[in-house]
């Protein structure tokens, strides 16, 4: 089960890169973040005859989360709990049902800048709801894939220039404390438990020339559960999408599972 995750950057400036790179890279199960549309709105034409199943978490203009899978989806939630009052639609879990069913946890998590204020508080305040759904998933002890842009550079060797993220929200040292006890509860980088050192970017931004420099960081990750860790036989960054015709600034990243 090819299982990856895919930042698109608004699904309609996303029409073409999309399904070219579905089509190429032929993934079984993608969690998308930024679609910027509504459920309502979501044009399903783009992914007509590609052979997916789709449930999306949307709101207008911004955010949105989705699903795609060749797999049947199984028990699907919206929203992340611990917040009534929390609009923002960052987060939609479902169950894939292949050769074994896996948990999949699609998110966008916070951007939190400026920090110190307002947004990188709700920022922590929803790294803390994660850990809390986490902990109460792991329980059930199944394959957990926890994938998505987490807006978090783990470690300085995550990022091309680390001293430029020094105040940044992404890098402060009370993110990657909170990206660590998610860790702590038993998750494994699925990257880094193949990939090891410095150089390996999931995101250049538009300006100053940051893919022609190859000015990036890492900010897209997938956690897995010790369940799903067992299953993991490849992991892998599709850079070459960053240089397409009108990319996003993330790129997919992605495991294969025997599942």
């Amino acid at each position: 089960m090819k299982i990856a995750s895919f930042n698109i950057n608004g699904i309609k400036a996303r029409a073409e890169a999309l399904p070219a790179w579905l089509k190429a890279a032929e993934p079984d199960v993608v969690a998308l973040q930024e679609i910027k549309s509504t459920d309502e709105a979501f044009p399903h034409e783009v992914l007509d005859g590609l052979g997916y199943q789709i449930v999306t978490h949307g709101q207008k203009g911004f955010n949105g989360v989705a699903l795609l899978s060749r797999f049947p989806l199984e028990d699907v939630v919206c929203g992340l709990p611990g917040d009534d009052e929390d609009v923002q639609a960052r987060w939609i879990e479902a169950t894939v049902v292949g050769d074994r069913a896996v948990r999949i946890c699609g998110l966008y998590l916070p951007n939190g800048n400026p920090a110190p204020g307002p947004k990188y508080d709700y920022k922590l305040a929803w790294m803390a709801r994660m850990h809390a759904r986490v902990q109460t998933l792991l329980a059930t002890e199944e394959p957990l894939v926890f994938l998505g842009d987490y807006n978090v550079i783990p470690q300085d060797e995550d990022a091309a220039k680390p001293e430029a993220w020094r105040e940044d929200a992404l890098a402060l040292p009370q993110t990657r404390a909170a990206f660590r006890r998610l860790l702590h509860l038993g998750l494994t980088d699925a990257f880094r438990a193949r990939v090891a050192g410095p150089g390996h970017f999931t995101f250049w931004d538009y300006q100053a020339g940051a893919w022609q420099r190859n000015n990036g960081i890492r900010i897209d990750h997938l956690l897995l559960s010790p369940q799903a860790a067992d299953l993991l036989r490849e992991v892998g960054i599709d850079k070459e999408v960053r240089g397409g015709e009108k990319p996003s600034d993330h790129v997919p990243i992605w495991i294969d599972l025997n599942a």
